[in-house]
């Protein structure tokens, strides 16, 4: 059984210079628009993986009603966006059927589309004339291919959405891009949009506005050909990317938008295609609905290969995968935080960071979900990442690198941008890529060890990385710094990074024990030995609790890790209470904050959510504790918590549920994974044998 020897992020933080204010361009003519004790009462049973029905808001109301926050309105809910991706790109689509966020050719590099953060920053919407709210949208089973169904008052209309993912294309060269091995598929740099009247007539509407430059310069549409099926765009005054609108309507240029009408009759077809590649579009109607037709079957044959249990939270795991895949780079095989930059951790706040990047804490989770569910090779794939990004600089390593491996994320604000629902500043880069933070050792060499034990042999290649990494935990474990959770205010003794640093040399004694390294094996057995004694004796309150940093008696639900990092084993009398004591103090409407923001100098102002991974991890460690029932009861309630397509941004708002924060969050589905495969191993356990915890040694 693989080990969740693991590690995790939370919140990447960062702040950085403002640039000159100015505001987007005007739009374009025609414009169209694992426990919670007697707080929890247990939801009604989830038939086929789906909850019987959302919990209603909580009834807590804000100690000081006139400074809440007041939504404009104007934006979708975050748990609204549905998610494409074609491991290379991706995009989020609002209900309303416009693209309201896409960057290309990767998804660091600057949007095409940015009415996510604000409501002039550029869409591409297709849907029928006047009718803004679909009646209903899902994945096609087993999919990234996004179905959206209209009602309108003269007939019915499916649209089908989807980045394309064709045959590898790199044939007569090689790729420029791409490190990881070649495969049979490869993104076909094509969001394709087929439309299909089902019923009656529908008036169709589609409205390409691409702002290129995070909503900074304007298109110049021109038209290859002699007719109008193709349009071309490319930022004014400046080289940039070029985007190509093929379609079997007729596209018109209406300033800095393309524009097409048409009356649509039961059994009509259309299609409308993005390039942002020298690859073909589909030139017809039949190329399109193929390429659609495969772009679904690629999907179904990928999750086919995983391993999923008989349950009814198995479309839970199936839809994480998905994403986890969909957020995964391809070509370099990085795994990114989340899609998006900028969406607010609180409401209207300044608690707003890009998640574009690739967090090496996210490592061991990654590993062990994936490896857990049978996707051996993508969680080899990020392993070769983290080797690449560390290989040459084994002394320096950062908590967090571009999806290509750039070392440099310079922050910058963009100033002109109005933010989600008026949430400011807008951040690009994270400023948070050189901060110093103790845990990241752990978090590599825990990888380092999962991979290592998933081949039973220690690759002498990695040697010299174990032991660089092993002596930069030694050499600093008795120093303060930022934590886990990344914090702006002063360094501390944060309990969890010397957890951590233990787990870098424990980690590096097995490893050197594989590696036939006695005499090194004993001497960082030594050095872990007086970890774990200093932080038994230094970080535990007098009740017997671990807390989140020496002298203070504050809680830290970084400390939930424990029992999964194995630093102490589940049936110690202080794991169990430190459990239980987060649970009680650091609980809000039943869900987890991370910390609590009036006893943690984290030099940001506001409240936040709770950290849906907090709540994940909670899961696992009632499971961990023995507390089974605990642990089902907040995973049910958790997975009634998803958004409509089953996916999760990184916070939720304990008084509405109301998603906060970056989405989709990889963090947050990797924690799913865990915790449901906890509670679903106790349970057979349970059954067959009496409970034993997964991921034991």
């Amino acid at each position: 059984m693989v080990d969740t020897e693991s590690t995790a992020t939370a919140a990447k933080t960062a702040n950085g210079p403002e640039s000159a204010r100015r505001r987007p361009l005007s739009r374009g003519a025609d414009d169209t628009a694992d426990g919670l004790g007697a707080q929890l009462t247990a939801d009604k049973p989830i038939p086929d993986g789906r909850p019987a029905q959302r919990l209603a808001p909580s009834p807590h109301t804000p100690d000081h009603p006139e400074d809440s926050f007041h939504s404009s309105g104007n934006f979708p809910n975050i748990a609204d966006y549905a998610f494409l991706s074609d491991c290379e790109t991706n995009c989020l689509i609002a209900p309303s059927g416009a693209v309201e966020w896409m960057c290309f050719p990767r998804p660091d590099s600057p949007s095409v589309f940015s009415q996510l953060l604000d409501r002039s920053g550029g869409s591409f919407r297709v849907g029928p004339f006047g009718v803004q709210v679909p009646v209903a949208r899902r994945y096609l089973p087993g999919t990234l291919v996004l179905e959206t169904t209209w009602q309108t008052p003269t007939g019915w209309l499916t649209v089908r959405d989807a980045l394309i993912m064709g045959p590898w294309h790199n044939v007569e060269a090689r790729s420029k891009t791409h490190r990881r091995s070649p495969t049979d598929y490869d993104a076909a740099h094509t969001l394709l949009r087929t439309i299909k009247c089902v019923n009656g007539t529908v008036d169709l509407s589609v409205n390409c506005d691409p702002v290129f430059d995070y909503a900074r310069t304007s298109g110049e549409w021109t038209y290859p050909g002699d007719d109008y099926s193709v349009v071309e765009a490319v930022p004014q005054g400046e080289n940039g990317p070029k985007i190509t609108l093929t379609s079997s309507l007729r596209l018109g240029v209406e300033g800095r938008s393309v524009l097409a009408r048409t009356k649509m009759s039961l059994g009509d077809t259309h299609y409308v295609a993005l390039s942002f590649s020298d690859l073909p579009a589909p030139r017809d109607v039949a190329e399109a609905e193929d390429q659609m037709w495969r772009t679904g079957e690629y999907w179904r044959e990928w999750l086919t290969r995983g391993t999923f249990p008989d349950h009814p939270w198995r479309i839970y795991l199936q839809s994480s995968a998905l994403a986890l895949k969909g957020l995964s780079y391809a070509p370099t095989g990085a795994l990114l935080a989340a899609a998006t930059t900028s969406l607010p951790e609180t409401p209207g706040g300044e608690r707003n960071w890009d998640y574009r990047f690739s967090w090496i804490r996210d490592s061991t989770f990654a590993l062990w979900g994936l490896y857990t569910l049978g996707f051996d090779r993508e969680a080899n794939d990020f392993f070769y990442f983290i080797h690449d990004v560390c290989k040459d600089n084994p002394n320096d390593l950062q908590i967090m690198y571009g999806v290509g491996g750039e070392r440099t994320l310079t922050e910058e604000v963009l100033d002109h941008l109005g933010g989600y629902d008026d949430a400011r500043p807008v951040r690009i880069g994270n400023g948070a890529y050189n901060q110093k933070q103790h845990d990241v050792w752990g978090a590599l060499l825990d990888s380092i060890y999962l991979h290592t034990r998933s081949r039973e042999q220690m690759p002498e290649e990695l040697w010299p990385i174990v032991v660089a990494q092993v002596e930069q935990a030694a050499a600093h474990w008795r120093a303060p710094d930022r934590g886990i959770w990344e914090v702006r205010g002063e360094e501390q003794h944060f309990v969890s990074s010397k957890i951590m640093c233990w787990v870098a040399m424990d980690r590096g004694v097995r490893l050197a024990r594989l590696h036939d390294s006695k005499e090194t094996a004993d001497k960082w057995q030594a050095i872990a030995d007086e970890i774990h004694e200093d932080i038994c004796t230094n970080g535990v309150d007098e009740r017997g609790v671990f807390v989140q940093r020496y002298g203070s008696d504050a809680l830290d639900a970084s400390l939930l890790l424990m029992p999964l990092l194995r630093f102490l084993p589940p049936h110690d009398e202080r794991v169990r209470k430190t459990v239980l004591a987060i649970n009680d103090e650091l609980n809000e409407s039943g869900f987890i904050l991370r910390y609590r923001v009036d006893e943690t100098d984290d030099g940001l102002s506001g409240e936040e959510g709770t950290f849906t991974i907090c709540s994940f991890w909670m899961v696992s460690a009632l499971v961990e504790i023995g507390e089974v029932d605990m642990a089902r009861q907040l995973c049910e309630r958790l997975l009634s918590h998803a958004s409509p397509l089953n996916l999760y941004a990184e916070e939720l708002d304990p008084t509405t549920g109301r998603h906060l924060g970056n989405f989709p969050q990889a963090f947050t589905h990797l924690a799913l994974i865990n915790a449901v495969t906890h509670v679903i191993r106790a349970e057979e356990s349970s059954r067959l044998f009496g409970f034993n915890p997964a991921n034991r040694h």
